[in-house]
């Protein structure tokens, strides 16, 4: 399976290997948008499955962690450069077998690759 930067936490994000994120908030450009359910870091093609709660219909989505900007442990939150309707129009996740799935994460990772970059917020 090929890796790439998609499937990769960028340096600056604040990942630690080992830290679990599992219930951390997941906070979009614009927005809340749920909490980590699982975090894969195995197979190369690491991903976090976000439980959207009541925000999209009680579904769950996968994001992989090459659109995380910045985990804050202490916070206990993981910020993504999408936008929540960037989130919304993701392929749709609907169980477990996709994450092993490479057609399905395939479609994903070109989702998210084509995503317009977003600049950082200046202070």
């Amino acid at each position: 399976m090929t890796t790439d930067r998609i499937w990769s936490y960028a340096s600056v994000s604040g990942h630690a290997e080992g830290v679990l994120l599992k219930g951390f908030t997941v906070v979009a450009a614009d927005g809340t948008i749920g909490h980590v359910d699982r975090q894969v870091d195995a197979s190369g093609m690491r991903h976090l499955i976000v439980d959207t709660g009541g925000w999209l219909f009680g579904r769950s989505v996968l994001i992989p962690v090459g659109v995380v900007t910045a985990i804050d442990p202490e916070a206990q939150e993981v910020r993504v450069e999408c936008t929540e309707e960037e989130v919304k129009a993701a392929p749709r996740f609907r169980t477990d077998r996709e994450t092993l799935d490479p057609g399905y994460l395939a479609g994903v990772g070109d989702y998210y690759r084509s995503l317009p970059p977003r600049q950082a917020p200046t202070s």
